[in-house]
């Protein structure tokens, strides 16, 4: 009689499943700046991690031009 063989299950991995593919970037902004943000957002209808990538590519695509 042939030996059946052991499955062992995947261990699931701790802490929160992630969100998306793109890397994290973090920083320390004045409450003047992100209040600022907050609204310009708010205008364009749009969340403010939208906002911030809008503006670093503004600010990098004017730099281009420069």
């Amino acid at each position: 009689m042939d030996t059946s063989i052991e499955v062992i299950p995947k261990k699931k991995k701790r802490g929160r499943p992630a969100t998306g593919k793109d890397p994290l970037l973090t920083g320390r902004v004045p409450a003047s700046l992100i209040k600022a943000l907050e609204e310009w957002a708010a205008r364009h209808d749009i969340t403010r991690s939208e906002a911030i990538r809008r503006l670093i590519q503004r600010g990098l695509e004017a730099e281009e031009r420069g």
